[in-house]
């Protein structure tokens, strides 16, 4: 049962929670905008110290009432775990500094603004006029983000000097684009028979932003590179444990993750090996991998190959609803998207507005591409789209007025959503669509990749030993340089693809841990539940059950996906 205070301030946990997101929604563009929730908003982020502050204290605020909310019934029950285990995680990672010294190459704060764009609908004409009202807010933003690097320079806590390079090299790329900046050829999408006032406005408003990311850039470059110089890439064990927290909503046992990564990079490695002579018979994976980028299926250009992704997530769409999915039809609708120029490599999916106006979204980089062969694409589709990130997130935010806000949407858990990413390729293998010749070899290298993820994030940002039996680099101490040499020993992707994947663990410490410990986590929720069932383990319900418990973190993922 939900109460009130005599002010009518809500005091039932579930109330809490969306109260929680109603004011963090007016504290932070960036939550509102995701959320869609507030039409016309032409704010952009307060990335200062100030800013943060504000989001701090409101956590403080909602971190008291907790213990006095009402408890009513077993949503309640997660609702309340989560909201705690989220917010004491954020404020210990905000305690920490970390926001100030933020600097990574994939979702970081200069990220974060561009993205706000994309996000904003295009329609009519009233919304380009938002869209020139918020560009040209664009260096209030950024000067609230230096205003953080520059605290937290003074306070002697700098992000690592191959953070920054790369960061600045991102924002060179985004002046790549022939009419000036990405910001131009965002607004030059504009109708052409747009209002002159409002083109004259979207062209001012570009021209603004454009300065702000330049003078972004020329501070990183000139006055914050020289200042991080000797800045170590690891973090340490303490500043990890709060990253990985963060990420999984778990005190993990680390080493015993660290030994896990091993068994799983070994095991998989067999079968990898497997799989390759069935293909070309004792060459090894990585030659096969290679004969396949040459040799295999591939689509030639860049609309080409979104136009070939949605056809496969629409595909996917049609054959698992009814059949191992009930899917509703606001969540029918997913879109395959190019990723603008100056992103990481990495594709991503962006999760649809609560009232799915925009859709959930998946995005391809690039990185200056024009054939993409498809053996490494199909299972990463399965895992960004159809059954993954999509059928997951985007129920969500259909469940989100059942369940709460908070626990389908900002409440999310990486360990949570990124394993059953991984558990949705698994599923795809397990239900025979990777048939495409070499995609099997592709969806096991992928995993692969998610397996070294936790031996190297673990293994740099702690400085540990590589083990004696590592079939490379035995006894060394994990560096970056001996992670890059051992990823591409063991893994297919292409070279800048694994070069980019370094700087984003070095700048994101415990986040790539999160998929294949949130996948284990999955299957081991699975295989009780099927277990406790017997014949009556019915895998469709089981789907559904587990896609309408909202976020859960790992220390709760695996037992309440056994009870279902």
């Amino acid at each position: 049962m939900t109460t009130e205070t005599d002010d009518g301030t809500p005091t039932g946990v579930r109330a809490l929670a969306d109260d929680y997101v109603r004011r963090l929604a007016d504290l932070d563009t960036r939550v509102a905008t995701s959320l869609g929730t507030h039409p016309g908003d032409d704010r952009v982020p307060d990335l200062s110290p100030d800013g943060q502050q504000a989001i701090d204290d409101l956590a403080n605020t909602v971190l008291a009432g907790l213990p006095t909310a009402a408890v009513a019934g077993e949503d309640d029950r997660r609702c309340a775990r989560l909201l705690r285990e989220r917010l004491e995680a954020q404020l210990a990672v905000s305690d920490a500094g970390e926001h100030l010294r933020q600097v990574r190459n994939i979702f970081g704060p200069h990220q974060q603004v561009r993205q706000l764009f994309e996000l904003m609908p295009t329609v009519t004409a009233d919304d380009w006029a938002v869209v020139a009202r918020r560009m040209a807010k664009v260096p209030q933003a950024y000067a609230g983000y230096i205003a953080s690097l520059t605290e937290g320079s003074r306070r002697g806590l700098h992000a690592a000097p191959r953070q920054v390079e790369t960061a600045v090299g991102q924002l060179d790329a985004w002046f790549a684009d022939p009419r000036g900046s990405w910001f131009h050829g965002f607004v030059a999408d504009a109708p052409e028979d747009i209002a002159p006032a409002v083109r004259t406005a979207l062209d001012e408003a570009a021209g603004a932003a454009a300065t702000a990311a330049t003078e972004l850039r020329d501070h990183l470059a000139g006055v914050y590179l020289p200042a991080a110089q000797g800045t170590p890439d690891a973090v340490g064990a303490e500043r990890y444990r709060l990253g990985a927290r963060l990420s999984t909503g778990s005190d993990l046992d680390l080493a015993d993750a660290y030994e896990w990564g091993w068994d799983e990079f070994r095991r998989l490695d067999e079968e990898m090996r497997r799989e390759a002579d069935t293909i070309v018979p004792g060459a090894g994976p990585i030659a096969v991998m290679r004969h396949l980028d040459e040799n295999g299926e591939a689509v030639d250009g860049v609309e080409e190959i979104r136009v070939w992704l949605q056809k496969m997530m629409d595909t996917a769409m049609d054959e698992l609803a009814g059949t191992h999915f009930d899917i509703p039809a606001p969540v029918r609708t997913v879109e395959a998207m190019i990723a603008p120029s100056g992103s990481a490599a990495a594709p991503y999916y962006t999760r649809p507005s609560l009232d799915f106006s925009r859709p959930g979204r998946t995005w391809l980089p690039t990185l200056g591409a024009t054939r993409f062969p498809l053996w490494g694409l199909v299972s990463t589709w399965y895992h960004e789209g159809v059954p993954g990130h999509h059928l997951q997130l985007a129920q969500w935010a259909h469940l989100a007025d059942q369940l709460s806000t908070f626990q389908t949407t900002i409440g999310s858990v990486s360990g949570n959503t990124e394993g059953w990413a991984l558990y949705a390729e698994r599923l795809a293998d397990e239900l025979g669509y990777l048939t495409l010749p070499g995609t099997r070899l592709g969806y096991l290298d992928a995993q692969q990749m998610r397996a070294i993820r936790v031996v190297i994030d673990i293994g740099m940002h702690l400085q540990l030993e590589v083990p004696a039996n590592s079939p490379v680099h035995a006894g060394k101490t994990w560096t970056p340089e001996v992670a890059r040499e051992f990823f591409g020993a063991f893994c297919g992707r292409p070279s800048a693809f694994l070069d980019s994947e370094i700087v984003r663990y070095l700048g994101w410490p415990g986040q790539a841990i999160s998929y294949k410990l949130g996948e284990r986590a999955w299957l081991a929720g699975r295989d009780a539940a099927r277990a406790a069932r017997g014949a009556d383990f019915d895998l469709k319900s089981w789907h559904a059950a587990a896609l309408s418990l909202g976020s859960l973190g790992l220390d709760d993922l695996t037992d309440e996906l056994a009870r279902l």
